[in-house]
């Protein structure tokens, strides 16, 4: 796109500016759009580019809790997700997701033994009875259907979404709102006590506003340092997840759970650049492959495989491994926080949202932030017309289908 050219810098007013078109940025600016709120959704990469695009699409409903049989507020607020979603899904929601590409209405546990006392308990727990039930033999996914397989299925009621669809549903009857910035030329000024200033010189704009959010995940940290700010403290818990692609591959959506509190594997199936079917692998491999190099990594997850599916030949299949780096708020010992996390500061209100399942919640809390602040949506609309002629960002490509990262 041909630079712009600047005569002098165009004043607009909005009640509120969000850093971060995730599917939590996103999420929050539908919303305040909805409720009549004159919101500007600022974006230094593309539209998910961030955390965002490396996810596996599962709307979570609360299985580790239920697995360790910790049925705390924040467990039942995961627990309500999949349900809120499906209601979005359906367009009948907050918000019109009726477009969004489904890849599976359910997914999968499974047991590679009989089930012990602990896994008794997890299926009868409180959180997850009206969540599960047990597939019949005949009724198994292809992937469990050689006699090899001695574990049990039971089927779970979380849904598995496509990422790219969604962030076209979240972002697509909003994109004159969401600009594309180039983050060095975003100055504040904060010297006004009651509202904050935003200059994009090169873009010949200066947004005033009543809020900043800061939902662009680990970019949080450096928007905070240009604020002159330094809490709240971030962390960031990394990951070493890995794609296979194969013909052997058939598409699964499913948790092995084995000792640990954490599932032994995750999959997911996508679809690369070419239409072939790709597992997204997640779990105990991801955590644990932080400690590993990529070669090392991809040697791990091919002997998990080999060990959960004897009788699948992966021997023609390519690999790739995704480092992944989450962003939250800073927890004692580096522990992932139970839930949302928003807290306001002087009219910079700094969020992330744990887990994209969760990014309804997010939304709705920002929003109790502001009518607590007395900030109510005029419905105000004509500062849309000063957008137009600004660069708008384009969507983040998932790395699956980036063909230069099948190396292996």
């Amino acid at each position: 796109m041909p630079a712009i050219k600047v005569n002098k810098i165009r004043q607009i007013k909005v009640d509120i500016v969000i850093f971060g078109a995730g599917v939590a940025g996103l999420w929050l600016l539908r919303r305040l759009l909805k409720q009549g709120y004159s919101v500007v959704l600022l974006e230094a990469d593309s539209i998910g580019a961030g955390q965002t695009r490396y996810a596996q699409g599962i709307i979570h409903g609360g299985t580790k809790y239920a697995l360790t049989g910790k049925v705390s507020d924040a467990a039942q607020t995961v627990a309500a997700m999949p349900e809120r979603w499906r209601r979005c899904l359906d367009g009948e929601g907050e918000l019109d997701l009726a477009q969004v590409k489904v890849l599976s209405d359910f997914q999968y546990l499974w047991s590679t033994t009989s089930l012990t006392s602990r896994m008794a308990g997890f299926f009868a727990s409180k959180l997850m009875r009206s969540r599960t039930q047990l597939v019949s033999q005949q009724d198994y996914p292809a992937l469990f259907q050689n006699p090899e397989f001695k574990g049990q299925v039971y089927q779970l009621d979380e849904p598995v979404l496509d990422v790219a669809s969604l962030l076209y549903a979240l972002a697509e009857p909003a994109r004159e709102h969401i600009l594309k910035i180039d983050a060095a030329d975003v100055t504040f000024d904060c010297t006004d006590t009651a509202l904050i200033k935003l200059k994009l010189e090169s873009m010949g704009i200066e947004l005033t506003t009543s809020k900043v959010v800061l939902m662009a995940g680990k970019g949080n940290q450096s928007l905070l340092a240009l604020l002159d700010r330094d809490t709240p403290s971030m962390q960031l818990r990394p990951l070493h997840m890995v794609a296979v692609r194969g013909r052997a591959l058939t598409s699964v959506y499913a948790h092995c759970l084995g000792a640990s509190v954490n599932p032994r594997i995750t999959i997911s199936s996508h679809q690369d650049s070419q239409g072939q079917t790709v597992w997204y692998l997640g779990g105990q491999l991801a955590e644990e492959g932080v400690e590993r190099d990529a070669a090392s990594q991809i040697k791990a997850a091919q002997k998990e495989l080999m060990s959960l599916f004897p009788w699948l030949d992966c021997s023609a299949c390519e690999w790739m491994t995704l480092p992944v780096e989450r962003a939250e708020v800073a927890q004692m010992q580096g522990h992932r926080p139970d839930t949302v996390y928003a807290q306001e500061n002087h009219h910079v209100i700094t969020a992330w949202p744990t887990k994209l399942a969760l990014s309804p919640v997010l939304a709705e809390q920002i929003e109790r932030l502001l009518q607590e602040d007395g900030l109510l949506g005029a419905g105000e609309t004509d500062f849309v017309n000063e957008l137009k002629d600004l660069p708008h960002p384009r969507y983040a490509v998932l790395p699956w289908q980036e063909e230069g990262r099948w190396s292996w």
